[in-house]
């Protein structure tokens, strides 16, 4: 009869538990993107001062996400250990864990809307009623200065053609000149911060298409942004 074997101690469990969470960090990118936003969104609540009840949502919102992303972690881990081919059964039980992690991203993104919105909604519609107030000539200013700087760097470059890849992206540029449209046009409308926040995830999504397919790069889709913002900008300060 072999002698029982001796739990580890106390100290030893905190450290495995600790070398868990650092191997997920170092090995999963979307536990690096839930940390970054974690750490953004409790900066967030101390910089509006949310109340206390709101900040209990948030941490455990944050919470839920993190461990369902580290059950999906080993959940794959394991099953990649347990199976030596494709199984269909492997694949479901891994396309159920990445379900559980949609849910919790999802479940936190609408905890830190209702947190948020409100505050976030008054400064920000204080801000774009002073952009679109603001002259005119400096908006065509900062345009001008940003074309100058597109053209400069694909000189530099010698990168790209006037309809794919290369400086700017065009892609990039509509769908963020829908976003500065859109904004601007629900001045009045209770609904402008919702909807400027949704215009503007779709917006970044495009961005994140073109980077993704390898067709533009990060400069190349910024430089596109913020043109198309500019020249959006600019069309509602002189024409309205």
């Amino acid at each position: 009869m072999s002698p029982s074997r001796r739990p580890p101690p106390i100290v030893e469990s905190f450290n495995y538990a600790f070398e868990g969470i650092i191997h997920v960090l170092r090995t999963q990118r979307n536990m690096r993107i839930h940390f970054l936003a974690a750490v953004l969104v409790l900066i967030a609540a101390l910089a509006f001062g949310v109340a206390k009840i709101e900040l209990i949502a948030l941490l455990l919102a944050i919470a839920f996400v993190l461990i369902a992303e580290m059950i999906n972690t080993a959940v794959e881990a394991a099953v990649d250990v347990a199976s030596t081919s494709f199984d269909p059964i492997a694949k479901l039980a891994k396309d159920i864990a990445a379900g559980a992690v949609l849910i919790a991203a999802v479940t936190a993104v609408a905890v830190g809307y209702l947190v948020f919105s409100g505050a976030v909604a008054d400064r920000s519609s204080r801000f774009l009623d002073r952009l679109e107030n603001a002259p005119a000539e400096v908006t065509l200013i900062a345009l001008v200065l940003t074309t100058v700087l597109v053209i400069a760097t694909k000189a530099l470059t010698h990168r790209g053609r006037p309809l794919r890849g290369g400086l700017p992206s065009g892609h990039a540029a509509v769908a963020f000149a829908a976003w500065m449209a859109v904004t601007l046009v629900l001045d009045d409308s209770g609904h402008r911060f919702l909807i400027s926040s949704l215009t503007f995830i779709m917006a970044m999504l495009v961005a994140q298409t073109r980077v993704e397919s390898g067709v533009h790069s990060s400069v190349e889709v910024g430089y596109g942004a913020v043109l198309g913002a500019l020249v959006t900008l600019v069309l509602f300060q002189v024409f309205r």
